[in-house]
């Protein structure tokens, strides 16, 4: 975009994707901004209750950074799940392609366990394995093991919802087929252009329907004490 002087900078949109109480997804907001903060995140979240969301119950996230900060100021009771296809693809960069598939192999066995207690030994697994060799990758999932712990908490059907940001990568994916060439002379032309794309080629793709097993998530959301009351008051 160019500025007053007529030069042309870059700068990043923020998309903030919600999942209603009835299992419908929205766009709630694209935002403009040159830096990532706790104050950027925290005006972002402002600006969305001020709009009318009362509160989020969950929040996945792929440690951008002061997110989680920005969010808890506005919604303190919302809890924020790091993506483990992030965390992932944080930690493979670290291992040869020859030992790929194993320790790809060992981290599946760590967050797809039967409990926190499984976890926590193949996460111990993990690193008398591959933490000599390849302390990065290992210092990866050290530093997010809470993360990995607190899905343990949560019920399978809310689980498959909150550990991944496909959903909102699918949006910013679309998002970016219609700015990769060119550049716009203001916010308003990236925001009239996005705003097209969400309520056409978007819209179509989501054809009215609701999340995936929503069903099941609803009765999850309804049993678990952090939630219940929470929910309770938008379930028509």
């Amino acid at each position: 975009m160019k500025n007053e002087k007529g030069i042309i900078n870059s700068h990043a949109v923020y998309v903030v994707l919600g999942v209603d109480a009835e299992g419908y997804k929205d766009v709630l907001g694209l935002y403009v901004s040159p830096t990532e903060s706790k104050s950027t995140w925290m005006q972002i979240f402002d600006s969305i209750k001020v709009r009318g969301v009362e509160d989020i119950l969950f929040l996945s996230m792929d440690g951008v950074l002061g997110l989680e900060e920005g969010v808890k100021s506005i919604f303190p009771d919302t809890l924020v799940q790091r993506c483990v296809v992030h965390l992932i693809r944080n930690s493979t960069k670290y291992i040869p392609s020859k030992h790929l598939k194993a320790f790809l192999a060992d981290c599946k066995a760590m967050y797809t366990a039967i409990n926190i207690e499984a976890a926590e030994d193949s996460f111990k697994s993990l690193k008398d394995t591959w933490g000599n060799d390849y302390p990065g990758a290992i210092r990866v999932w050290e530093n997010n093991f809470n993360h990995i712990r607190q899905l343990f908490n949560i019920p399978s059907d809310i689980r498959r919802v909150m550990y991944t940001t496909n959903a909102i990568e699918t949006v910013n994916l679309s998002l970016r087929k219609v700015t990769k060439k060119g550049f716009f002379e203001n916010e308003t032309a990236v925001f009239k252009l996005f705003y097209l794309r969400i309520t056409g080629e978007l819209a179509k793709k989501w054809n009215n329907a609701k999340l995936r097993n929503w069903a099941k998530v609803l009765n999850q959301l309804s049993c678990l004490e952090q939630t219940a009351s929470r929910i309770a008051k938008y379930i028509k």
